[in-house]
């Protein structure tokens, strides 16, 4: 990436910086707008915020509108990307021409995020892990984003009609089964996304967490399904589950006024020589096994884009020891650009001091230290 701009995002007024170097450092206090410069340049990735699902959240305080743009050079080809909010909707756009979806964007700039909460990747929620999951997937592969959205909102309307027939208790009409088979439709094609993606993270993972832990430990990403599927079957046979796994539901969905099975109750798994990290892996196993997971990200989406994603560090730094400290600062080292923040510049080491560039962020204006 070569330039951000932005104009009334979150605290900043207006930022234009130019950022061709491999190492950007944001240092201040907690507060200040680090963390938003770093959430602009996911959302110019992503086309969405990993901080608040409201994008008029993203817009500054008594301000109307907010606009992110970036410079990107991706195959000795430069682009200009743009992200327009306005309180009552967005628009993504790419070299002047507005995307009418935002699958059709995503791609153009990649990027991994890693912060201190990303350790709810081992031990937070379901739904944790479902996010990230997507957010991921997205990147690689924009149709999935397309897919997943529809799914969401047939979600809601499938939802909506099970609260409906529990509440009149009445015969069940055409339209479930209708809405049924537009579920199983979407569903096997999440299914088939997350599992290939899966295994492809957890090759990358494991063999970066075996060399992070010298030998010691073998780490294993598994897919949990909410349905008896697994990565061996086809399409059709995802189907097949699924349609009868619906009709033994069928009872109990209109009872609870919610649809019980599909990709939104499905899980991750990750496993260090067999023990469940979530459940019974130490806080040590549990920071290891999530910066493993993050290394292989930037891997897996080199590996499928032809190009190394962008590397945001929200104050990861301080809290990782010295050990995977320096491991996530070689694995980088002259491959990934990184922008990185922190509370101040102790605990870092000085080679890596002296090949970034730093700047001091103070109640959301930006300056050059060195």
């Amino acid at each position: 990436m070569e330039q951000l701009e932005l104009f009334q995002f979150r605290n900043i007024s207006r930022l234009k910086l130019d950022c061709p170097d491999e190492l950007h450092l944001f240092v201040g206090p907690n507060a200040q707008g680090k963390t938003n410069i770093l959430e602009s340049l996911y959302v110019l990735s992503i086309g969405k915020s990993h901080r608040t699902r409201k994008d008029k959240e993203l817009i500054r305080w008594e301000q109307s509108v907010a606009r992110l743009q970036a410079r990107v050079v991706r195959e000795d080809r430069s682009q200009r990307l743009e992200v327009r909010l306005h309180p009552r909707g967005k628009k993504v756009v790419r070299n002047g021409l507005e995307q009418r979806r935002l699958s059709e964007y995503i791609g153009s700039l990649t990027a991994v995020l890693f912060a201190p909460e990303d350790l709810s990747i081992v031990k937070g929620s379901p739904q944790v892990r479902r996010r990230f999951l997507d957010m991921e997937i997205g990147q690689v592969h924009p149709a999935y984003i397309h897919y997943l959205t529809r799914y969401n909102k047939l979600l809601t309307q499938r939802n909506s009609l099970l609260k409906e027939l529990a509440k009149d208790r009445r015969p069940e009409s055409g339209l479930l089964e209708v809405l049924d088979e537009q579920l199983i439709e979407y569903c096997t094609h999440l299914w088939k996304r997350r599992y290939q993606f899966i295994g492809r993270l957890s090759h990358w993972a494991r063999d970066i967490h075996h060399s992070i832990t010298q030998g010691r430990e073998t780490l294993c990403l598994e897919y949990l399904p909410s349905a008896e599927v697994d990565p061996d079957m086809d399409e059709e046979m995802y189907a097949d589950v699924l349609r009868q796994e619906l009709g033994q539901l069928r009872d109990r969905e209109i009872h609870r006024g919610s649809t019980l099975i599909g990709p939104h109750r499905d899980d991750l798994r990750l496993s260090v020589n067999g023990t469940d990290l979530h459940t019974f892996g130490s806080q040590g196993q549990q920071r290891t096994a999530a910066l493993s997971t993050k290394l292989a990200e930037i891997e897996l989406i080199r590996q499928e884009t032809g190009t190394y994603p962008i590397l945001l560090l929200d104050d990861v730094l301080s809290e990782l020891d010295d050990s995977r400290k320096t491991h996530l600062l070689e694995a980088i080292r002259g491959k990934v650009q990184t922008f990185v923040t922190a509370t101040g510049l102790e605990g870092i080491d000085e080679e890596t001091l002296d090949r970034a560039r730093i700047f001091r962020v103070r109640q959301g204006n930006i300056s050059e230290l060195r």
